[in-house]
């Protein structure tokens, strides 16, 4: 697809059938839905398992500001978004992640974090099995629609899920607590109106097909954390 800058909000839509009906397909449905979840009752292996299936968030999340940069390269708020995801210091230092001042994408973040703490090869390869069928549904989403989620999640919705995130219980152990540091580092980094990373994709409208990312994320994580339903 041919580059062009960006100049006003994207509308423009893939003609992809979207199946069910239009109004029970507003994304923020689908985020308050996964506030609702069961966050409070996790255990342990619970919120460690959240932050393997959020790890493959993360990957596509850093894949579509990839894709954003290069359908709108002109576009200087997500050059300025781009430095704060990716190649950026700015949830360094954290020990036995990352050290003071070096650069990593946040999907990298996560993937060092989950290193942290062994589990079990069979619950491993399960976690992993989820996220690759997560991301070949997110994949096999249009570039367009996937570069228009960001607003979704940058203004307001991921900051809404995180707060539910944290308020489990149980954040012991090394893996935990950089997870812990990477959510409270992404509201900051999301929360203020004017200045926050929301501000810098909000002229990106989303378009239907956002709806479709984020009910992928959620089944991903009911799939992946069973506490979240109990």
């Amino acid at each position: 697809m041919a580059t062009q800058s960006l100049s006003t909000n994207i509308t423009r839509e893939e003609v992809v059938p979207v199946l069910g009906n239009p109004k029970d397909q507003d994304y923020k449905k689908v985020v308050e839905d996964i506030c609702d979840l069961n966050w409070v009752g996790l255990s342990h292996d619970d919120v460690t398992n959240v932050a393997w299936i959020y790890y493959y968030f993360s990957a596509q999340f850093c894949e579509n500001v990839g894709i954003a940069r290069g359908l709108y390269p002109d576009d200087e708020r997500l050059e300025e978004l781009d430095r704060g995801e990716r190649n950026t210091d700015n949830l360094s230092p954290y020990p036995g992640v990352v050290e003071k001042g070096e650069r990593v994408d946040h999907d990298e973040f996560m993937r060092r974090t989950l290193t942290l703490t062994t589990i079990d090869e069979a619950r491993r390869r399960r976690l992993q099995a989820i996220g690759a069928a997560y991301l070949d549904k997110v994949r096999s989403i249009d570039d367009v629609s996937r570069a228009s989620s960001l607003a979704s999640y940058e203004d307001g919705g991921l900051e809404k899920v995180f707060r539910q995130v944290l308020l489990a219980t149980h954040w012991e152990g090394d893996l935990l607590q950089a997870f812990h540091h990477f959510l409270e580092g992404h509201i900051a980094l999301d929360s203020d109106p004017e200045t926050g990373h929301g501000s810098l994709c909000r002229h990106m409208a989303p378009n239907r097909h956002v709806y479709e990312l984020w009910a992928a994320f959620k089944d991903s994580l009911i799939e992946g954390v069973p506490g979240l339903t109990r």
